[in-house]
């Protein structure tokens, strides 16, 4: 059976608002392709204004019921999500791998893990406590109750199409609040899947909107949700630039904003760090989704004494990775998103190689599979002039830089506007002490390349954003603080 085959039954093309799928107001659409392929796999909704209005207004009208069901209604509702995602796992999975690219194995896993967002916040519904105040003067009763925030704008990109949008749709919703969202214009289709199932699942009309638009329309479009005062909070994930306009135009309304921006991960390898292993985390961290994430390592700091025996052990391995179409069982790194992914990549190993890098392996398009593809590659001899050191390559390209010190490392790995994600690896215990303190990061990876975890806080420092998602921490960002003082009682 084809992806197309498998995905075919999940997919939907037009808006999701007020419990019904509608078309954009002005009847226009805007082409989903493969990028494995270049063939068109549908055409969606291509939105405006107008259709993110109806969207707020639908959801501005099912706040107050939302807001106002049980804790463990909402969380019934959650569960039934939840189940409804695990059994279209094989179909769902088919869908992001059609639209993204990624291997047919990465498309399932990332099923389960966003589905495991929403089980979490499904119980995290249930233990949104507040707090008794301590008496300051006699006959006052002083508490904090949390609150939802109100209507949720969520704007995701692409290269979690699933994931991405259900660890913000999920916390949402537990919180009491309503949503509007729009996906990336080159994966919108996993996201209308996931509605659908959360309609099936019982979500109310108009507690849950989504609408999607083009890359031509989508600065329209979501400029009337940064306007609109019923819109309470931004949720988004993708670049710093976008990160920035978005928290820029909602300051006129005060929105509450989670950003979760660009990255620059750095990934250290001390001399007594056991190599194999470092190896492995890498190509973890690294090859997932072929480099197409925020958090995967960016530069590779190697110290002196372990550079060249590191660089080769990983140019075996990394010379040895399969490369092909999500269809063909045995790839492991698929297409990039677009022609403008992979001409990015090229410019920077072009720029690298200018630059004094060395190609220890890859280092081209392989054009032969398609326009899309470039060989998964590792950088020999980099340096902080090259621009893959301060611009985020989002590639499968792997530079290595020798360093001779613990102080010279960190000062590089923090040498950087960014601090989403950070690794090292070291088996000396006051070294692990000390560095991971030292590291200028909201997420650190110590001898362990797989961070990810529904239970554990996601987001950056600097200019990589603020708020959290996932774990108990990332439900307060759809919640408002509410103190009540209450006198005359004795």
């Amino acid at each position: 059976m084809t992806l197309e085959q498998q995905a075919g039954p999940l997919i939907r093309t037009d808006n999701f608002i007020d419990g019904r799928w509608v078309p954009a107001q002005r009847n226009r659409q805007f082409a989903v392709t493969n990028p494995a392929t270049g063939e068109r796999i549908a055409l969606v909704a291509d939105s405006s204004a107008a259709d993110a209005r109806a969207a707020t207004d639908a959801a501005a009208r099912a706040l107050p019921h939302w807001r106002a069901r049980l804790p463990a209604e909402r969380a019934a509702v959650l569960r039934r999500w939840h189940a409804l995602i695990l059994a279209n796992q094989d179909a769902l999975g088919a869908l992001i791998s059609l639209e993204q690219g990624k291997p047919l194995a990465e498309g399932r896993g990332e099923v389960a893990y966003g589905a495991s967002y929403v089980a979490w916040f499904a119980d995290e519904a249930t233990r949104i406590y507040g707090d008794l105040i301590p008496a300051q003067q006699r006959g006052k009763k002083m508490s904090a109750v949390k609150e939802p925030v109100g209507v949720v704008a969520a704007i995701t990109p692409w290269n979690f199409p699933l994931a991405m949008i259900a660890r913000k749709i999920a916390p949402a919703l537990a919180a009491g609040c309503t949503v509007v969202g729009k996906p990336a214009e080159d994966t919108p289709l996993t996201a209308l899947a996931l509605v659908q199932l959360a309609h099936e699942a019982g979500v109310p009309p108009g507690v849950l909107n989504l609408i999607t638009s083009s890359r031509e329309m989508a600065v329209e479009t979501v400029a009337d949700w940064l306007a609109d005062s019923r819109v309470r909070k931004i949720t988004f994930t993708g670049s710093t630039p976008v990160g920035k306009y978005l928290a820029r135009e909602s300051a006129g309304t005060l929105k509450k904003l989670s950003l979760e921006l660009g990255g620059n991960a750095p990934f250290i390898v001390f001399d007594d760090a056991d190599l194999d292993a470092a190896v492995e985390g890498l190509l973890a961290a690294k090859f997932r989704n072929g480099g197409q994430t925020c958090v995967c390592p960016n530069r590779v700091y190697v110290q002196a004494g372990v550079y060249e025996r590191f660089a080769a052990l990983l140019s075996t391995r990394v010379a040895a990775l399969r490369v092909g179409p999500a269809s063909d069982d045995a790839s492991q790194i698929g297409p990039m998103i677009n022609l403008r992914a992979v001409d990015k990549i090229a410019r920077h190993v072009d720029d690298a190689l200018q630059h004094g890098a060395t190609v220890l392996t890859g280092g081209s398009r392989l054009s032969a599979l398609g326009a899309h593809y470039y060989a998964p590659t590792v950088l020999g001899d980099a340096n902080a002039t090259m621009a893959l050191c301060a611009e985020e390559t989002f590639g499968p390209v792997v530079p290595l830089f020798r360093f001779d010190s613990e102080q010279q490392a960190v000062e590089a790995a923090n040498d950087t506007p960014f601090g989403l994600a950070a690794y090292f690896y070291s088996q000396d215990l006051r070294r692990i002490e000390r560095v991971s303190r030292a590291l200028e990061a909201g997420i650190v990876g110590i001898n362990e390349g797989g961070l990810s975890s529904e239970a554990a806080p996601f987001g950056g420092v600097k200019e990589s954003g603020y708020g959290r998602e996932g774990s108990k921490y990332g439900l307060d960002d759809y919640l408002s603080i509410k103190y009540l003082c209450q006198g005359g009682l004795e």
